[in-house]
């Protein structure tokens, strides 16, 4: 069954499976102390610290070992924003970072801080003038993803480095999902990643905070792990999680040129094979292992429950596979279709056959899931019935709202209008993405008493 979830959690290394078994014979004592079984540890620690430090690109005491990569996000932010406290309460972010990094500035500011949010563009990357429109003198900090876990988009972290440099900002960067692929270019402060990532275990993650840097770490004191990441580390894993990144780092760039044809075939073919489907993501600045699809007129989480039965493991930025009922904060931010969303991440060693595989059931799938909603396509009407249609889709979720859109646009005369009624926060996002799709005006939206109401201008 092909696993294509990788940028959630990549499959053990088999690296990381022989040193985790070789560690947990020798690292399972306190590395602090002195006997014989304590100074192996350490030995170990060390190690596992200098090949950690040498993949990073940083010092081996400018890095340090947390819980997870989420808990290296919120203590580096929260360090930093400490320790550079009298300068200010400023924070600035990218609207597409992890929600870890966006969950800790909703910390900060609840706490009394001012976080501005750095737009991307429809590809989602943002630009270093943005940032350096947004620093000022009370900035504290900065932050920026190296590449983004959602569609692949490989951000330009040397320059916004350089331009947070020249404000005197220091950068803290999230290098989650590209770490495993080649060291964070440029001169950024701060930088956490998640063993996970790349195929080490979870449970391990990395903190680098640059020399120089005002840092004062949060919560109590402790002597572990220069006082940035309190508590007994676990060995065996962060043994595990070092060997594994030094690894894959071996086999990045072969791995990277073979994949990157495999998420090329998809993009190319996903958008031949499927009708109505927009891949989103930098075309060429991206992650080689990673593409992003969304499908109109498709609900996500049957999608999905289909691709899964059919035995590929895939995930999805859509609303409707979401408690929440509302799009990834990431496509919102993009302007992008998020109905039907779809992300294949290729785990290394993938094959032509499994890629053609998920090619082949792809199609049929979406088909299948757009005739149970009813999905046909509309008709343009010889007699309009009325120079303006409203729709009263409240109460309906993605993708029905635009469904009833579809239906309805031929019931109007070229430049007519149809408005939507909805109560659905997916529809501010995928109107305007099905009038660009198909090629008609987009008026705006208006408050409504139970929603928010979306007219639309029938141009063709």
């Amino acid at each position: 069954m092909p696993y294509f979830d990788t940028a959630s959690a990549a499959p053990l290394h088999p690296v990381a499976r022989q040193a985790l078994q070789a560690s947990l014979d020798e690292g399972w004592a306190d590395p602090a102390r002195l006997y014989r079984e304590g100074r192996r540890a350490r030995l170990l620690l060390d190690a596992a610290r200098e090949a950690a430090a040498e993949s990073v690109g940083c010092r081996p005491d400018e890095l340090v070992f947390t819980p997870s990569g989420t808990h290296a996000v919120h203590s580096g932010m929260a360090g930093v924003l400490a320790g550079r406290r009298r300068v200010g309460g400023h924070l600035v972010v990218s609207a597409v970072e992890h929600r870890s990094v966006l969950h800790a500035a909703e910390v900060h500011a609840a706490g009394g801080g001012r976080v501005e949010e750095v737009p991307v563009d429809r590809f989602g990357r943002v630009s270093p003038s943005s940032y350096g429109e947004l620093l000022g003198s009370s900035t504290a900090l900065a932050c920026l993803q190296s590449a983004n876990h959602e569609v692949g988009t490989v951000q330009p972290v040397a320059e916004v480095a350089d331009v947070c440099a020249a404000a005197g900002v220091p950068l803290l960067v999230d290098a989650a999902q590209s770490l495993g692929w080649g060291p964070v270019s440029g001169n950024w402060s701060v930088l956490c990643a998640s063993a996970h990532k790349w195929g080490g275990p979870a449970g391990v993650g990395l903190l680098a905070v640059r020399k120089g840097v005002r840092f004062a770490p949060q919560g109590p004191a402790d002597e572990r792990e220069s006082g940035r990441s309190p508590g007994f580390v676990n060995l065996p894993a962060v043994v595990a999680a070092a060997a594994s990144l030094r690894a894959v780092r071996a086999e990045a760039e072969a791995e990277s040129a073979r994949l990157r044809i495999l998420v090329d075939r998809l993009r190319r073919r996903v958008a031949r094979l499927v009708p109505d489907v927009e891949v989103v993501g930098h075309p060429d600045l991206r992650l080689p292992h990673l593409v992003t699809f969304s499908c109109l007129y498709v609900d996500g989480e049957t999608l999905l429950h289909g691709l899964d039965r059919a035995g590929y493991s895939v995930s999805s930025g859509s609303s409707c596979t979401s408690s929440t009922l509302t799009p990834s904060h990431v496509l919102r931010a993009m302007g992008v279709l998020s109905e039907g969303n779809v992300r294949v991440s290729l785990p290394a060693g993938t094959t032509a056959a499994e890629v053609n595989g998920f090619l082949e059931v792809l199609p049929g799938l979406v088909a299948g899931v757009r005739e149970q909603l009813g999905v046909v396509e509309a008709v343009m009407a010889v007699d309009p019935e009325a120079e303006s249609l409203e729709l009263d889709t409240l109460g309906l979720r993605c993708p029905q709202p635009v469904i009833e859109l579809a239906r309805a646009i031929g019931r109007v005369p070229v430049g007519g209008t149809v408005t939507v009624l909805s109560d659905d926060e997916v529809a501010r996002l995928d109107i305007p993405a099905w009038c660009a799709m198909r090629g008609q005006t987009y008026v705006g939206e208006a408050p409504r008493p139970l929603g928010t109401a979306y007219t639309v201008r029938r141009a063709v």
